[in-house]
């Protein structure tokens, strides 16, 4: 029953995992931008308009570097 479990998986992330391989780039950047945009939506809170709450993802990931790796290293 486990191993029809584990085949259903990887049938269901086989786009993702052939990405990896060929490219061995993670989601992980993706993944610290939206925790920036989790934080700003959490700092937002009370705001009177969507403006404010843009703004303060620009406050929030202004400092953020967006050299993508090609490679891991």
């Amino acid at each position: 029953m486990r191993q029809n479990q584990f085949v259903k998986t990887v049938r269901r992330h086989w786009s993702g995992i052939i990405h990896f391989v060929e490219t061995k780039i993670t989601n992980g950047i993706l993944e610290g931008i939206n925790s920036k945009v989790q934080l700003a939506k959490r700092r937002a809170r009370g705001y009177r308009n969507i403006n404010n709450f843009i703004n303060m993802i620009y406050f929030l990931c202004g400092k953020l570097k967006f050299d993508y790796p090609l490679y891991f290293t």
